[in-house]
C-alpha cells in the first residue's frame, strides 16, 4: 500500500460489503474514512477480518434488512459476477433481481449514500455481450447516480502484479460531480523480488523438484513489466509455468490446480517454487502488521479473490478530489 499524507477522505463514513479481507477498509481508512458496517458470508474470511479489524462482519446480505445498516456516505462493494437472466426490456432495478448486485441497489436505494464504489473482474465489463454491466450502469443512473467505469491494472499502479479490475464509481446526482478522473498511472519500480521473504523455515515447503522441468534457456538478468516466462513443468499448464522474479506476478487466483496453483512458479536461488502467502499479501498491497489465515489453503484463496489496495488509494484520492471540487 501507499503512504498517504492528504487524507481525503475524513469525516467520510463507508460500509464494507463482500468484505473479505478488508482491503476496502484499509484503503479507505489509509484516506481517512471511518467503516461504519461490514457484511461477508464466508466463515474463514469472517475470522480473518475479526483478527485484524476487531469486529465480525455481518452473514448472508441477502438476509440483511437494509433499514438496518447505518448512514453512510461511501458504499463499498466487490460483489461477486453473475448473469442477469432477464432480456434487458426492463429497468435496470428490475432486471438486477436474483443477484447479489440488487442488494447492494436495495441498499443504495434506501441509504442513499454519496459515492458508490465497485469492482469487479476485468470480464465484467463484456459480460453477456455487455448486458450485464448495462443492467449496472442503467440499475445506478435509475437510483439517482452517475456512472463511471474503467478497467485498471495493478502493474499501472506500482504493483507488480498483472491484475485488471473493473473500477465502478457512482456519485449521486446532488453532488454535481460532472466529471470523474480516474488516477494516472505511475511508474513501475518493483518486481517480484522485491516481495520476496527470506526466511527459509517458512518456504521449505514451498520448493518444488520435480524431474518433468523444463526452462527455455532464456537469460533471466533482465527486468521487465510484465511476466517472464522462464519454463514449465509437465506439460506447462495453469499452474505449472515457471517465472523470473526480474518480472511482474501473474494473477494470484482464488482456484485452480498444478503445482504451482493460485500463484504460479518463480525461479528463486535457482530453485522454483511457489509464492508464500505473506508475498502474495505484499503484492496485494496489504501490510506487514497484516494477519493471515493459519490455514494456508483458505490464504490462497483469500488473496486471490481479494482487492489490490494500492489501486483503491489511488482510485479513493481521486474521488476526494472530485467531492472537493
Amino acid at each position: 500500500m501507499i503512504e498517504i499524507k492528504d487524507k481525503k477522505l475524513i469525516g467520510y463514513t463507508f460500509i464494507d460489503l463482500f468484505a473479505g479481507l478488508g482491503g476496502f477498509r484499509i484503503a479507505l481508512e489509509s484516506l481517512g474514512a471511518k467503516c461504519v458496517y461490514s457484511n461477508e458470508w464466508d466463515k474463514a474470511a469472517q475470522d480473518t477480518y475479526k483478527a485484524n479489524f476487531g469486529d465480525v462482519p455481518d452473514g448472508d446480505i441477502t438476509k440483511v434488512d437494509e433499514k438496518t445498516i447505518p448512514n453512510h456516505d461511501i458504499l463499498c462493494a466487490g460483489f461477486p459476477c453473475q448473469p442477469f437472466s432477464i432480456s434487458g426490456k426492463q429497468k435496470g432495478f428490475e432486471d438486477s433481481r436474483g443477484t447479489l448486485f440488487f442488494d447492494v441497489a436495495r441498499i443504495v436505494k434506501e441509504k442513499k449514500p454519496k459515492i458508490v464504489f465497485m469492482e469487479n473482474v476485468k470480464n465484467f465489463a463484456t459480460h453477456d455481450n455487455g448486458h450485464t454491466l448495462d443492467v449496472v450502469k442503467r440499475t445506478m443512473e435509475e437510483l439517482g447516480y452517475s456512472f463511471n467505469q474503467k478497467v485498471l491494472s495493478a502493474v499501472d499502479y506500482g504493483v507488480a502484479q498483472k491484475r485488471e479490475r473493473i473500477y465502478m464509481i457512482c456519485f449521486r446526482n446532488d453532488l454535481h460531480v460532472s466529471e470523474f478522473k480516474y488516477p494516472k498511472p505511475v511508474k513501475l519500480v518493483k518486481h517480484v523480488e522485491d516481495y520476496l521473504i527470506e526466511d527459509e523455515n517458512e518456504l521449505k515447503n514451498l520448493y518444488v523438484e520435480r524431474k518433468d522441468t523444463y526452462f527455455n534457456n532464456s537469460n533471466d538478468d533482465s527486468y521487465s513489466d510484465k511476466s517472464i516466462r522462464l519454463g514449465i513443468v509437465n506439460k506447462g499448464g495453469q499452474g505449472e509455468r515457471i517465472y523470473s522474479t526480474k518480472g511482474i506476478a501473474i494473477t494470484l487466483s482464488a482456484n485452480g490446480g498444478g503445482v504451482f496453483a493460485k500463484t504460479g512458479g518463480y525461479l528463486v536461488n535457482g530453485k522454483t517454487r511457489k509464492l508464500h502467502p505473506r508475498e502474495c499479501a505484499r503484492i496485494m498491497g496489504y501490510p506487514d502488521s497484516y494477519k493471515i489465515c493459519n490455514n494456508t489453503n483458505e490464504a490462497y484463496k483469500q488473496f486471490g479473490n481479494s482487492v489490490v489496495i494500492d489501486v483503491l488509494q489511488y482510485i479513493g484520492l481521486q474521488i476526494g478530489e472530485a467531492v472537493a471540487s
